[in-house]
């Protein structure tokens, strides 16, 4: 089924999270947001302020990236990034799991990892967990779908778009099979295109990340 290009944009998140990102490129990032009517822009918690000022007064969120892109750091430092993240006007936080936990079995470790994030921003963002899945088995895509789901996250997602692979159909597809219809899925990683960004609505996903989000819905 063809996918509207209008109704497509309402699902993006307008994504720049390279390290040496500028505020001119970031307020340029939340122009085209705007114009285009992506669903948030979606940045490093440095410029959460400075998105949070240009998009005000639109419909377009702000989308503030949390342990990011490794996971790797302690719980706690996750929950003061999205906490300063929120009062700094964050709608939308996307946290990474430790990725290392999950592969050591320690499902506690990580859910309790997500539900203290899910805990900080009391209910002030929808919290996407990213589940890196190039790094997974898909037994381990599984696991970490139903953690996030008990730890009480809004969204499941496929990549930080900085690990050796992105988001595949087939991952969607077995992520939203997990979740159901209770969780959001987003694809994330390597959507440059039109068909690839259809291809992941058509398998389950309900947003985008990308960082060619205009070349997306114009070309």
């Amino acid at each position: 089924m063809q996918t509207d290009k209008k109704e497509l944009a309402k699902m993006i998140d307008h994504t720049l999270l390279k390290p040496d990102a500028t505020k001119e490129q970031i307020r340029k990032l939340c122009s085209e947001a705007k114009k285009f009517g992506f669903a948030s822009v979606c940045v490093n918690s440095y410029y959460t302020d400075l998105v949070s000022n240009e998009l005000k007064g639109s419909d377009v969120k702000t989308c503030v990236v949390v342990g990011f892109p490794l996971g790797a750091m302690l719980t706690d430092v996750k929950v003061c990034e999205a906490g300063e993240a929120v009062k700094n006007g964050a709608q939308e936080i996307d946290m990474v799991i430790n990725v290392g936990a999950l592969k050591n079995q320690d499902y506690d470790y990580v859910e309790k990892d997500i539900k203290a994030v899910v805990d900080a921003v009391c209910g002030k963002a929808l919290v996407k967990v990213i589940i890196e899945t190039c790094f997974l088995t898909d037994e381990e895509k599984i696991i970490a779908c139903k953690l996030a789901q008990k730890a009480g996250a809004h969204f499941v997602k496929t990549s930080t778009g900085f690990g050796p692979g992105g988001a595949t159909v087939q991952d969607v597809k077995l992520m939203r099979e997990t979740v159901g219809n209770s969780m959001g899925v987003k694809a994330s990683g390597g959507i440059r295109d039109y068909e690839k960004a259809a291809a992941m609505i058509e398998a389950g996903a309900n947003r985008i990340g990308a960082s060619s989000s205009v070349d997306i819905v114009i070309k």
